[in-house]
């Protein structure tokens, strides 16, 4: 049985690009065997990372496009859920929220739709007007991806929407892990290297897509958009428990196969 509350788990430091995303399996694999009980969010500031699909991988200038990542000081990975290669970095949040769930395929797509409105609420209590959907010609495109809208620059040039928020499912038998990366600050390397690893994967896209929050409010940054974030769980979880870094590496250590 699913213990009550929640438990919020602020990483303190990024454990690598690959090492970040196979954690969050494990985390699952914990969920799944019982080690883990209660819901659990873990958020975190990640390093330097484009997150391939694996379709990507089989495009033919896949490898072109993992030196690119590496030319731009990104590490490269493939992930295990998603569709085509995102990026994100220092200036940008990844939240992974975790939960048991006896019938997980039931309400796979409710969750996406859910966390793709929370998220833009939270952009919304920060002045960003976000809403939920595709975009056209966005990168790593996706139904429920969180965009923004830009103001036109002073010389009156007319801007595109921008996507700030993409989500990932994985799911397992007895539960379930909903993965989202949030482009807060500093769009320019983001766009910079998706330009040159879209180009060697052959593949078309609008690179005015790429952008971040503080391009709509210049003001946003990554820590009040993480408080912002926890208030925001709060006020839809009621019961939500801080839990210390340590103490969740102490039962569930990284590289370590719950279950």
């Amino acid at each position: 049985m699913t213990e009550p509350g929640m438990d919020w788990v602020g990483q303190h430091e990024s454990l690598g690009a690959a090492a970040d995303l196979d954690y969050g399996i494990t985390l699952l694999r914990a969920v799944q065997s019982g080690v883990l009980t209660r819901p659990l969010v873990r958020i975190y500031r990640p390093r330097p990372t484009v997150a391939f699909g694996q379709r990507d991988v089989r495009q033919d200038g896949f490898e072109r496009a993992w030196q690119a990542c590496l030319d731009h000081g990104f590490e490269p990975v493939v992930r295990r859920a998603g569709g085509r290669a995102a990026a994100y970095h220092h200036g940008s949040l990844v939240v992974d929220h975790l939960e048991p769930d006896a019938d997980a395929m039931q309400g796979f797509r409710d969750r996406f739709a859910g966390f793709g409105e929370l998220f833009a609420q939270v952009f919304r209590d920060a002045q960003v007007p976000a809403a939920v959907g595709e975009i056209p010609g966005e990168y790593c495109a996706g139904e429920f991806s969180v965009h923004t809208p830009l103001p036109p620059l002073a010389d009156g040039t007319p801007r595109g929407p921008v996507k700030l928020v993409g989500t990932a499912q994985r799911v397992v038998k007895g539960a379930w892990l909903f993965s989202s990366s949030i482009v807060v600050e500093h769009p320019e390397p983001i766009r910079e290297v998706l330009v040159d690893v879209y180009r060697a994967l052959g593949l078309d896209w609008d690179p005015g897509t790429a952008g971040a929050a503080t391009d709509a409010v210049p003001e946003i940054t990554v820590e009040s958009s993480a408080d912002r974030l926890r208030a925001a769980y709060a006020a839809a979880h009621g019961s939500l428990v801080d839990r210390s870094w340590a103490s969740l590496v102490e039962a569930v250590p990284p590289g370590v196969r719950a279950g």
